[in-house]
């Protein structure tokens, strides 16, 4: 089986910075992309930035500028460096993997999410 468990959540006040970690273990054999997705109250999962296995970046448009997605494949972990964050940052945060088990296709894999509140 394969586990992702994130952690760094919490409460900030707006403009300060947060930084998001997701650790995959398990028995894998390799991981492709990896990335965070948030889900706030009432709405839909959205993705937030997902970094490919050769480094390609992409963002929401709303966390340009402001947001930095890493992976340390060593560890296979990815990270989700937030600053200047504001109260609509608020959300349930979920990291996902596309992992691959030995001798299977890879399939996507999710963390239990970690809460970030922004307010005051």
């Amino acid at each position: 089986q394969v586990q992702l468990v994130e952690s760094g959540g919490g409460l900030v006040q707006p403009g300060g910075s947060l930084r998001l970690s997701c650790a995959a273990s398990g028995s894998i054999f390799s991981i492709g992309a990896m990335g965070w997705y948030r889900q706030a109250p009432g709405k839909q999962r959205e993705l937030v930035a997902v970094i490919t296995s050769s480094g390609t970046t992409n963002y929401a448009d709303s966390v340009k500028g402001r947001f930095t997605i890493s992976r340390d494949n060593r560890k296979n972990t990815v990270y989700l460096q937030m600053s200047s964050l504001k109260p609509e940052d608020t959300a349930v945060y979920y990291c996902n993997a596309d992992v691959a088990v030995l001798l299977t296709r890879t399939r996507a894999y999710w963390g239990q999410g970690t809460q970030v509140t922004v307010s005051s």
